[in-house]
């Protein structure tokens, strides 16, 4: 491969990269409840040990990717593209680590099959269509919970059980299959947006096709927030390409795959009609965005079969049902309860935690409105990433790959992409679940958990005084002429950090 660079460092730190990948799906089948995947090596020592060896893998992995970095500049992305398929095939045949949410998907799409509503009907319900071995695989946390998702990926669940039956295993590959098209989508899309922002391409690449979080949390783990986020990418990038209605229909796509997707519906038209001086061509094209926006969804919908009832209270409720150590809201809640009972006080964890979760829900509102004011067509991507990021973060699960939500789209921005914060949390997180979906932390850790986060916000402030060239921003605008003069200004990305 031409592309690929003649480095003795880039074969190295790729091959250590691929042994923890090796070494991660080798190990797999032995540290989770048994499913019967199609390979079971022996594991000497038992489950403990098994789960070792995955998080020995996993930190090879995350070796070889911060290895890479030094390699990882200019305009080349081919070879970057190449180290992630490889190291990504060996994850895409094991059995799901870290998260067991496939099976639901499984169960779901099983549901939709067999003619009835996964918004209405939940997994439960299989015991009584003859379906046992399916319900078996599924959590029971999560046996008797409506689907939060939308109805694109709930109909192309049904399509892969049509193909797949009641088989797991094909299940799970052919799911995985649909996941990784979601790679490609951030493998064409994160460098082109990359470029449209006079960012660096390789850099770009590197921290959202190649990082361990992807590999690990979304491929591994068989998480469909991977699909949602390769066609966020792929929509954003089309708007700034010159071509804003195309990208928010784009966006709404992704939307029905997963809801927040639809952030970027909304940024996008406010952003683009800013761009427009005309009052009159600023109301005709939200107009328009408002109606490819409605047109996918309503046509996804009813081809589906679904209708509109997705667009429910389970969609926002069924992420509130799990209580993690990691969402900043939960920690917070613990420990402040905990200090409160030393001083006297008499109060209930969850009752702080709720306290605090309502002030996360605010500090997401209000920074998404904060946002979307001060949004123009240069910084969409920007301030998109960066809601995203604050929404995983203030929800009320802070599971570690919804972070990639918003990692994907920083990666292409000037300055932000090279945030030791976003390196250094993709690396955490890949530790803080076991190969079994069990959080690795008590709930119990909630002060050194805030002692992170602050560390890692500590990081991010300073490393907005990072000096970066100004670069022009190339994207353009097809409805008018004043937005493509303002999207060829030279825009500092010292700025759009500390506007952020």
């Amino acid at each position: 491969m031409n592309s690929f660079p003649q480095s003795r460092g880039v074969w190295a730190w790729a091959s250590v990269g691929l042994a923890g990948s090796l070494l991660a799906a080798l190990a797999g089948p032995a540290s989770i409840p048994d499913n019967g995947w199609w390979y079971a090596p022996a594991a000497p020592g038992g489950r403990s040990v098994a789960m070792a060896a995955v998080f020995v893998g996993a930190a090879l992995l995350a070796g070889g990717w911060i290895g890479l970095a030094r390699y990882a500049r200019g305009e080349r992305t081919a070879w970057l593209v190449a180290i992630a398929a490889v190291w990504l095939t060996p994850l895409s045949l094991a059995p799901p680590l870290f998260s067991g949410d496939v099976y639901s998907y499984l169960a779901q799409g099983t549901i939709l099959h067999l003619g009835h509503n996964p918004y209405n009907v939940a997994p439960a319900a299989l015991a009584g269509l003859h379906q046992g071995h399916v319900l078996s695989a599924v959590s029971p946390f999560w046996r008797h919970t409506t689907s939060p998702y939308g109805p694109l990926f709930l109909g192309l669940m049904s399509v892969v059980v049509s193909i797949t039956g009641s088989h797991l295993i094909a299940g799970v590959l052919v799911t995985r299959a649909l996941e990784l098209v979601g790679v490609g989508l951030l493998a064409i899309y994160v460098p082109q947006l990359a470029r449209a922002l006079g960012a660096d391409r390789a850099r770009a690449t590197w921290l959202a096709v190649l990082s361990p979080l992807l590999a690990l949390e979304l491929i591994a783990g068989a998480h469909n927030d991977v699909l949602m986020i390769g066609l966020l990418v792929a929509g954003v990038t089309v708007a700034l390409r010159g071509k804003p209605i195309l990208g928010i229909a784009v966006c709404a796509l992704a939307a029905t795959v997963k809801l927040p997707a639809l952030a970027g519906v909304l940024f996008i038209a406010v952003a683009w009609a800013r761009s427009e001086p005309d009052r009159s061509e600023r109301i005709k094209l939200l107009a328009q965005s408002a109606l490819a926006a409605l047109g996918v969804l309503a046509a996804v919908s009813i081809v589906t079969g679904l209708g509109f009832s997705w667009v429910t209270s389970s969609v926002f409720s069924t992420p509130a049902k799990v209580h993690l150590a990691i969402t900043p809201s939960t920690a917070a809640g613990w420990t402040v309860a905990g200090l409160l009972r030393d001083a006297g006080v008499a109060v209930g964890h969850r009752t702080v935690a709720s306290a605090f979760g309502a002030v996360t829900l605010a500090i997401t509102i209000i920074s998404g409105a904060l946002l979307l004011w001060r949004v123009r067509v240069p910084k969409v991507a920007l301030y998109l990433g960066s809601l995203l990021l604050i929404a995983a973060a203030c929800g009320p699960a802070a599971w570690p790959w919804y972070f990639t939500w918003g990692l994907v789209l920083l990666a292409g921005c000037p300055g932000v992409q090279r945030s030791v914060a976003l390196a250094t949390g993709a690396v955490i997180g890949i530790f803080l679940i076991k190969p079994n979906g069990i959080l690795v932390l008590p709930v119990q850790s909630a002060p050194a958990v805030l002692a992170v986060y602050a560390l890692l916000a500590l990081v991010a402030w300073r490393s907005r005084h990072l000096f970066v060239p100004e670069t022009p921003i190339r994207p353009h605008n097809a409805s008018g002429d004043a937005a493509a003069r303002q999207c060829s200004t030279t825009v500092s990305a010292r700025q759009d950090l500390t506007r952020a």
